[in-house]
């Protein structure tokens, strides 16, 4: 299993709020697979998932509070997770996470 791999608690600081969710990650060589299941309910799908040490970048694609895709950045440290989104021209927002797996 890779040091990156797991389910991770995270919370991103929005404008809107800490949004929470529960993020879990595949690992298959340099690419990872995973869903962030938020704490509305909510079920996205990580697309185009990459693996670079202990580096992963993402996108996920979301229709509220309108319709784009995020474009995320995280690096692991044992079982710390720290790192950014980007959601379109409303800027980038930090996220962190602990591992729960």
């Amino acid at each position: 299993m890779s040091g990156v791999e797991g389910s991770w608690d995270c919370t991103v600081k929005s404008p809107m709020g800490d949004r929470k969710s529960v993020m879990s990650v595949t690992v298959d060589g340099d690419t990872w697979t995973g869903v962030n299941a938020g704490s509305d309910g909510a079920q996205l799908v990580c697309n185009d998932g990459k693996v670079d040490g202990n580096v992963i970048t993402w996108n996920m694609k979301i229709t509220t509070p309108m319709p784009m895709t995020v474009e995320c950045t995280a690096t692991i440290d044992d079982d710390t997770l720290t790192g950014t989104t980007k959601a379109g021209a409303f800027g980038s927002f930090p996220m962190t996470g602990t591992r729960v797996v």
